[in-house]
Formats: C-alpha cells, structure tokens, sequence
C-alpha cells in the first residue's frame, strides 16, 4: 500500500523530491515549509516557498509553522497519522515529538557522503575544498546534525569547473529517485539502516558574507573552487578600480590557466589572474546592478589593462 507521507521542505532543491513522491502514488497528507518571506525590490510581496507553491499545485494542505517546539503544533503534527515524514531542506530543526510523531521516522535527503559536510551547506563546502566525489544520501533522522544511520547512498563526480549551481541541480534530481527508491523499501519492510562512521564528520557551516571575497594570495586551484563553489549564489567577489573609482565584480565561472605574476595581477588580454602560484582565467562575471555575462562580452565594453590589480 502506498504510504501516508508528510513532506517538510522549503528551497527550489526539496521540489522533485516532493513531486516526485505524489507521482509515485504516496499519499502527502501536508507539506510543512517556511513561511512566506518578503521580496521584490522593496521588500513589500510575502513570496512563498518553492515547496509552498508545488504543494498548492499539487492540492496538499500547506503549514507554514514558525517553530515545532510547542505542544500543540506536536499534537497537529501527529494528528495527521502519517507513516513517515521525508525532509529535504526544511530549514527548522526537528524536536524529538516531531522525528517520534510517525509510525516509521523521519527520513532526511542529505546532499553529500555523510558524515563528510553535516549540515546547511553540503554543495558549495565540498566545491570549495575541492572534492571531487559528493552523493545525495537517505538516513533516518535522529536528535543530533546529520547524525542518523543511512539508508541509501547515490554517489556523485564533481566536474572539475562545476559551479555549486550545476552541482545542485543534478543533486536535487538524483535525491528524489533516491527516496522514492528508499519509500519503496520502507513500504516493503526491506529498508536496512548503516550507523554513520565516527571518523571523517566535518561541518558544513552556512556560508558567511565575510567569506565571499576572492583571496588572490591562495593558489588557483583553491581561488578556482571558491569561485565556482560560491556560484551563482551567494557569489565570490573582487574589487577592480574602473573609471578611476572601485567597483565590485561578482565572480562566476573560471578555468585554471598558466602564468604567474603578482596577486591580483591581470596578466593578459583574457583576463587571467595570477594567484600565489598559477592563475585563473575568468569566464563569467556580473558588474555590480548589472547581468551576468561571459568575459568576452564584458571585456567588449570594458578595457582591462595587462598589469591591472584587483583586490
């Protein structure tokens, strides 16, 4: 029989795991997301989740809690009967009445090979230390971070010029067959569970603005994965001085390249940068109000002089 599932998710990422649960016949009887947050230019329009928006489409009844640690959103929660609540990036911790308040647990698609990069930023942490290999993995949550035994594992090459854009969207689909594959099981009583090893647990800190800008006194290979690792959001950053006055570029796509020079340092007509060793070639950028375009075209409108220094 297809199970009662409740799905609890927020971003565009927990989407097709969401859809992809109603087309695999289960029964979502609520989506739990965020609430609608202000946007546009002013700031005025509550816009509502990705999740939100599927689940309205779909014709699931949407909650929208603020918290899960009061007494009453416990008993709604487990008034609903579910046999299992699936989580993709809900953004709300779990209390234990909420993991406890279905017949089979709560199942979390976590986007790498736990128990490398636990918590809220999996994808742009394994670019930026230059991974190679991530995953999207099925567990059962328990109290702790990303602490809870695995289910299933899908494991993921990571192109060496991938951006964390790219990356997370083959991510996104490959979670949601994974769990649709892990709900299957579940319903079928087959689902075997492996504890996490204790060893090789690193955090994947939510990025800090204060993080973003480029270090030119790294190596390209390390400038290289904080580029792409960053792209397209929140976005790596430098400053280049254009009309006799500093203007921020927001850095979205780079190669490894030859040369060396300065830290900084533009060292030809293509806009490559040297780094502490070796340097990087820009590919894509986006001036400060402006879009994003490949260097070419910036570099039609824009003279960048061999020698220049960005910082």
């Amino acid at each position: 029989m297809p199970l009662r599932i409740i799905f609890m998710g927020t971003p565009d990422f927990s989407v097709p795991t969401l859809r992809s649960i109603a087309e695999a016949g289960h029964e979502v009887v609520a989506c739990y997301t965020q609430p609608p947050r202000p946007a546009g230019r002013r700031g005025l329009e509550l816009t509502p989740s990705p999740v939100q928006r599927e689940a309205e489409r779909l014709g699931i009844e949407v909650r929208t809690p603020v918290s899960l640690k009061g007494a009453a959103e416990q008993e709604t929660f487990a008034a609903l009967g579910a046999d299992a609540a699936v989580v993709v990036a809900y953004g709300l911790l779990l209390p234990k009445p909420i993991l406890q308040g279905t017949r089979l647990g709560a199942w979390n698609g976590h986007a790498s090979l736990l128990p490398r990069w636990r918590g809220a930023a999996p994808i742009q942490r394994a670019i930026m230390a230059g991974d190679h290999e991530t995953g999207m993995m099925v567990m059962k949550m328990d109290e702790g971070l990303d602490t809870g035994p695995v289910a299933l594992t899908a494991r993921v090459k990571i192109g060496p010029n991938e951006t964390a854009g790219e990356l997370h969207d083959r991510l996104m689909q490959v979670g949601a067959s994974l769990m649709v594959e892990a709900l299957e099981q579940l319903e079928a009583g087959t689902l075997d569970l492996t504890p996490q090893p204790t060893e090789g647990a690193i955090y994947a800190k939510k990025i800090d603005k204060l993080e973003t800008r480029v270090d030119w006194r790294l190596a390209a290979s390390d400038v290289h994965n904080h580029i792409r690792g960053l792209s397209p959001f929140p976005g790596a950053w430098c400053e280049i001085m254009l009309g006799g006055k500093p203007e921020r570029l927001k850095l979205l796509r780079s190669t490894l390249a030859e040369g060396a020079g300065a830290p900084g340092e533009v060292i030809d007509e293509q806009l490559t940068i040297a780094c502490a060793s070796g340097a990087v070639r820009l590919t894509e950028l986006q001036r400060a109000g402006g879009r994003a375009v490949a260097v070419e075209e910036f570099l039609r409108g824009t003279k960048i002089e061999k020698g220049t220094k960005l910082s």
